[in-house]
This record gives structure tokens, sequence and C-alpha cells, in this order.
């Protein structure tokens, strides 16, 4: 391809011969309406443009398994969008497909129906009350319009298809389990001929995808992005490439960490068997089997709400635990900022992907909240190349695209990868003074003993990091940075505590400061952690705490890519329930932090010497008096000798 309006590659010239040779009853002398690329781009194409002409119908496509009780496999439904040539002038096409548990609308958010925060650690949680069922919807033949009016005019079909257990959808929802996985593989089966589809959902008449050349791509933010890496995991063929945007990658991940039963940011008390109810919007004659046997039996059985442990339900909920067969081209997409689904889901996979030699591979980030794709050309040039195969040298670009403090999210900052090449780990120890503001150094000094804090869940983290002096938290800081600091990767802390309860909480951010009185969190926040000091030696198995004695244990705070500007410092702030996010024990647990034994490890562009350069004082320059040059010259020069 030349790069220049109108060319194509000889496959595609291929494809326009035939189309023009076999469209059935077609004037020869009439151009047939095709893909045009430019600089590496599908475009708009007027023919592909006009929605009246688009053909759409639904179908349900046979899968491979049977989660509903009634010894069939279940069907899923299915929708397709399609230029009207795949009809009238036999043109092949590649598919965008996004899969989703919500397209039939979702369940009650109020909190009634949530797990309550407030129940002491350990303790057997009260119980809570599921919502009214969703009301059943019949959306068909389209199913969603998203992602239609983008991709169809530029040659595209777009297809859509709707969970197990959700909207016209048989099966059971299991919020991560192998369904969600194998029922968008059966989708992508169809559309390459290998399974069959039907028009009806009980019925016998097939459906074939003649106008599909077999080359898909998925995409979808959130639980949409999850089952398009979710899809990927099972190596089905003909998915060339994937753009998961904020997915949620491991259910443990989402719900806990480390061992502490975390709530995901803004739905405290939701747990997996609450965005199981959220979700749960199939066929009203199979949902008491579904309530009966997942929501009641195997999530209720195992997911613990009780010691916040990882076990093998977590495990097959886990996507990093089933990238073996992963083939497609990934494009992963975050915001470091996102507190529901953290970057970790997305920055793990990318990490991970990594070793799969020859895997295309691309990240997008950016400093906003959840959600937020990537902007339309990096999206373009991705499924330019792997679904219509125009080689258009994406492989070659840029593996990193952040968008930079201030900046808008269609304007990304090229890196050579994720994390920065150039970072590397700097170790900051404590010194005390925390329930003021202690110093963060680079030498570890002896002799600094233990502090204590207070737990109190009714005092929120910006609260406390705002705070001159405070009991519940502790916090130390560098000195003022002289020169801005930037953070790629993920920062780890290793901490020696001790607790006057057996069970306590234990939260930790990153912050800058000072904190900007009235703004925005996310202002002064850098990253966030949490884990539970009972699982000091594993996530796998807790052990009550002995009040007073020490534990030593290691955890990651949230991946980020940050620029924090000079004038600011970096701070640790240590504490214990986080309000917005963990459980709500009764006030007074005291923490101890014995300071010799903690450390923070930050990943910093130009290492150590960059973080120095920032942190160490400049020099006061003694002001030297000017003087009359004739004062510098050799006395026998004088002023007459000039």
């Amino acid at each position: 391809m030349t790069g220049k309006r109108g060319f194509f590659s000889r496959e595609v010239a291929g494809a326009v011969i035939l189309i023009t040779l076999c469209a059935d009853g077609y004037a020869q002398d009439k151009k047939p309406t095709v893909p045009v690329f430019a600089d590496g781009e599908a475009q708009v194409v007027e023919g592909f443009k006009d929605s009246s002409k688009w053909i759409r119908h639904d179908l349900w496509v046979e899968a491979s398994f049977d989660t509903d009780g009634d010894d069939k496999p279940d069907r899923m439904h299915v929708s397709v969008t399609r230029p009207g040539q795949t009809d009238t002038e036999g043109l092949k096409v590649p598919v965008v497909y996004v899969s989703s548990p919500y397209f039939a609308g979702t369940g009650s958010n109020k909190k009634e129906f949530f797990w309550d925060p407030k129940h002491e650690l350990g303790a057997k949680p009260p119980a809570h009350k599921h919502p009214p069922a969703i009301k059943h919807q019949s959306r068909r033949p389209v199913i969603s319009k998203s992602h239609s009016k983008t991709w169809v005019p530029r040659g595209y079909a777009v297809v859509h298809s709707e969970s197990p257990g959700t909207g016209l959808s048989q099966g059971c929802p299991t919020v991560g389990g192998d369904n969600e996985s194998l029922a968008p593989k059966a989708v992508i089966d169809w559309l390459n001929g290998r399974v069959p589809g039907y028009t009806t959902i009980d019925g016998d008449e097939e459906v074939k995808a003649s106008w599909c050349t077999g080359k898909v791509g998925m995409t979808g933010t959130s639980y949409n992005g999850t089952l398009a890496l979710a899809a990927a995991t099972t190596g089905v063929e003909g998915l060339e490439a994937i753009i998961p945007i904020a997915p949620n990658t491991s259910y443990y991940h989402y719900y806990r960490s480390n061992g502490l039963i975390r709530h995901p940011g803004g739905y405290m008390g939701e747990d997996i068997d609450v965005l199981y109810d959220f979700i749960n919007s199939g066929e009203p004659m199979r949902r008491e089997y579904c309530d009966s046997n997942v929501r009641d039996r195997e999530m209720a059985e195992n997911f613990d709400r009780l010691s916040g442990d990882y076990n093998d339900f977590w495990f097959g909920r886990d996507y990093l635990n089933e990238l073996g067969p992963l083939k497609a081209a990934t494009l992963m997409s975050h915001a470091f900022n996102d507190w529901n689904v953290m970057p970790e889901h997305s920055v793990r996979i990318y990490e991970a992907l990594k070793e799969k030699k020859g895997l295309p591979l691309q990240a997008f980030f950016h400093q906003g909240g959840h959600g937020g794709s990537p902007p339309m050309k990096l999206m373009n040039r991705w499924f330019t190349r792997y679904l219509f195969g125009i080689e258009n040298g994406v492989e070659k670009d840029p593996r990193a695209w952040i968008v930079r403090e201030g900046k808008k999210r269609s304007d990304p900052t090229p890196y050579e990868d994720y994390p920065n090449p150039k970072a590397a780990p700097v170790r900051l120890h404590l010194e005390k003074g925390g329930n003021e503001t202690g110093r963060l150094g680079f030498k570890a000094r002896p002799g600094q003993g233990s502090e204590k804090l207070v737990d109190n869940y009714a005092v929120n983290g910006a609260s406390l990091a705002s705070q001159e002096e405070g009991e519940h938290r502790l916090l130390y800081a560098t000195r003022k940075l002289s020169q801005p600091v930037h953070i790629s990767g993920t920062p780890s802390i290793r901490i020696k505590v001790a607790s006057s309860q057996p069970a306590v909480n234990l939260s930790v951010w990153l912050v800058s400061l000072p904190w900007t009185k009235g703004g925005r969190t996310n202002d002064n926040l850098i990253s966030r952690g949490w884990a539970d000091p009972q699982n000091h030696d594993s996530i796998r198995e807790s052990e009550s705490l002995v009040p007073g004695e020490f534990y030593e244990l290691s955890f990651d705070f949230q991946p980020d890519d940050q620029v924090i500007p000079a004038g600011q410092r970096i701070g640790l702030m240590i504490f214990s329930s986080d309000k917005d996010f963990t459980l709500w024990p009764k006030p007074g647990t005291e923490l101890t932090v014995e300071l010799g034994a903690t450390s923070i490890e930050l990943p910093v562009v130009g290492g150590p010497k960059a973080l120095r350069r920032a942190t160490t004082p400049k020099r006061r320059r003694l002001a030297v008096p000017r003087m009359p040059i004739h004062y510098l010259l050799p006395r026998e020069a004088g002023p007459e000798g000039l």
C-alpha cells in the first residue's frame, strides 16, 4: 500500500476483481463499492455510509456448553449489522465484535441490595437482600447500535452478542466462568462457518455468515472488554485482534487486595454475587435454576467474604492464568486513575503478554477515570492491519501511548514501552514524625523505633492526607522537589506492623504534598494499595494476628505513570480502614509500624540519580560585591595603564 487514498494491496485488488466477476446480476461497467485505505487507516466510504441500506438481522449460535440444566447446548443471541453490498455485490467483510451482559438491561444499584461494609473483620458478614428480578427484554433484531456508525462506513460488519443468561441468550450468568469465554468463541466459530447458527432460539433453520471474511476483532469497555480478552484466551481461529478497554482481568483483584476484602471505587458493599444479580436478565423460566446453582451454591460456598483468601474459585476467574492459547494482536487500554477497575488489570496482562514472542502488542494509558477508548487513529490502524491485512507498519509503531497530565485523550505521547525503559527502582526509608509529617529519605537510619496510628474508618483518605497532624494516619514525605519527577511502573512497599486486635485493615497511599485544599483527590493522589496482615505469608492462607506481635509483608501499589511537578513532595501515607474501599470495623484498633523495617520502592525515570537531584537542596551562592575592574588588576597597572 502506498498510503495514498484509493490504493490497495494486491489481496484487496484481487477481492475487487472477484466481486466484479462474481456478483450475481451486477453490471460489469459499474465499479463495486469496496473499502478504501489511506495512511494505513480504513476510510469512510460514501457507499457504506447510508444506514438505511445496512442489513440488520439476528440469530442464535449454538455453544459448546449447557449451563442452564436443560440437557441442551445453550444458544447465544447474536445481532449483525453489515453493509448492504454484502448482499447486493457479494462483498465479504471483516467483523468488529462486541459481547456484553448489559445489553438487555441491568438490576438495581441500591445499597440495600449490597453487602453492609460495617462489620467486624473476621466475623460472619450480615446477610443482604437480593434485588427484584430484572424485567426480561426482547431486543431484536438489533441488540445494540454501539460501534456501528464508526465501523460499518469503513467497510466492516458489526456484531453484538448477549452473554450467557442475559437477554435472549440461554444459559446462566457465571461472572467469569468458562462459559463467558466459550460463548464469544462460538460466535467467532459461526462467523467462520464452524458451528451452526439458527434463525430462532429453538428451531433448526440455519443461517450462515457467508458475507464474512472470517477475520474478527473484538473490543468493548469494562465487562465488555473483559469478554474480548476472555474470548482471546480460547485461542479461537479467526479472532485476529482485540482492544480491551478497562477490562476486569481478575475477579479476585476486583473484589480483594492481597487477602483483604476490598470494594471497587464507587460501589461499597459490592461483591461477585451482587454483580451476578446486576446482570441476571435472562429467561425468567431458567433464573431459579441459575440462582440456586450458580449464585447460592457455587458463589456462596467459594467466594469467601469471611477471610478474603485466594482460592480455586478465584483462580478460575483470573484470565492471567489462561493466556497460553492467546494469539490475537492485543491493544490494551486503561486509565491510571481508574479506581473501579484498577490499572493493574491491564498492566498485569500487558506485562505477561510481552513474554509471548512475536505477539503484536500495544498499550494506551490516560490520566482519567474508568473507561476511555484509545484515539480512533490507534484503533483504526490496529484493526486495519490485522482484519484487512493492510501493511501499515503498526507493528513498528511505539509500543506504549500515554496521555500526559493536562493533555487531551486524543493526544497521547509515544514511548518505547511501559513501564518507561529508563525507569529504575529507588528505595526510600522512613524517619519518625509520622503523626505530623516524618521524613522519607534515601538512607535507612537506625534507632527510629516505631509509631502508632488508631483505626477510624469514618475519616476518609483525602481528609487524612490533608491534615497537618493526626492520630489516624502516619505520613512521611521527601524534601520539596526542585524539578519534576517522572514515576513509571508499579511502586511497592515493605512494611513491618503489629495490631492490637487479631485482624486489622492496612491501607497505603502515595500522595503529592501539599494537599490541594478543595481539590479533587486525584490531583494529589499518585497511587493506592491495600493488604491484610493476616495474609503476610500467603494470599491463600490467613492466620489470626497475635496482638502486639510484629509481622512483615510486601505488596504492590497500583501501577502508574505520572510526572510529579516541582514544588511538590512525594509522600507515603499509612492508615488502616479506607472508608471508600475496605470494610468498616469498629474504630479503635491500634496499628504500630516499625520504621526501620519499612520502606517503599518507586520506579523513577532516571533512577536514584534523578530523584536525588530533584530532592537535594540547591546550595545558596554567596553574594560577591561588584567592584571596579581596576581593583582586580595588578597594583602597578593602575587606572592609568588601561
